[in-house]
């Protein structure tokens, strides 16, 4: 069974009506991202930062998977696929996907603020207990803080990734630019002939990336058009 690797960023979520981590014009849910998603902006209020992150949670629970999701998911009935999102929600899994790595955290987890990887101090949050108390604190007695990855922090999944993304026979990116960090990166780990297929709407420079399909349409509609040029690449 060939092995797909699909990476998605903001593009995959936004037909679920999830503004994204990391957008563009540096506002998540109109707060600026240096206060709510920085280690700064959680040392100097992390009351602020913790009641940001309850009110996403609450706006996750109502959204749902696209039909993009669910297609990504559809992907395992005659492929080995891992999903390697940039996104903070859930979404893949609720549609179905059972492997994936968040490169940019969780946003239905919490950890401890002393060491975010400290999986003793991790706590998964649902729909009848997702706000978190601020002041509240986590196992080894820091202050619980969200399971995201700031700007400025290393980015602890980046090294799975890229072991899934050297294995990959066919790599999918789904509403994420080539020339924006981690796509880039990731890609140059797949190998040379390893066909690559970039859906986003928007118009993408390529140059010097191999062996790319530009499928020009948004998540859902784009990979509806993927799944018939898979059949061809089956098993």
């Amino acid at each position: 069974m060939k092995k797909i690797v699909v990476l998605t960023g903001a593009g995959m979520s936004v037909e679920s009506g999830l503004k994204t981590f990391r957008d563009a014009d540096g506002l998540w849910e109109n707060y600026p991202v240096q206060q709510v998603a920085t280690h700064e902006g959680w040392l100097q209020d992390p009351a602020l930062v913790t009641n940001f992150y309850n009110m996403l949670r609450g706006k996750l629970l109502d959204a749902k998977p696209n039909k993009g999701h669910e297609l990504v998911a559809e992907l395992e009935k005659d492929f080995d696929v891992t999903v390697v999102t940039q996104n903070v929600d859930n979404l893949h899994e609720q549609a179905g996907s059972h492997n994936v790595i968040h490169l940019h955290g969780e946003l239905m987890k919490v950890c401890s603020s002393r060491d975010t990887e400290n999986p003793l101090c991790w706590k998964t949050l649902d729909a009848t207990n997702y706000v978190v108390e601020p002041g509240t604190k986590a196992a080894d007695g820091s202050l619980l803080r969200p399971y995201i990855v700031f700007f400025g922090e290393s980015v602890p999944n980046f090294e799975a990734a890229a072991g899934v993304a050297m294995e990959a026979d066919i790599f999918i990116i789904i509403g994420t630019s080539l020339n924006v960090y981690p796509a880039a990166g990731l890609v140059q780990y797949a190998s040379h002939d390893t066909p690559i297929f970039l859906i986003d709407p928007n118009t993408v420079m390529a140059k010097g990336t191999h062996n790319v399909t530009h499928i020009q349409m948004g998540a859902s509609e784009g990979m509806a058009v993927l799944m018939e040029k898979l059949e061809a690449l089956k098993d």
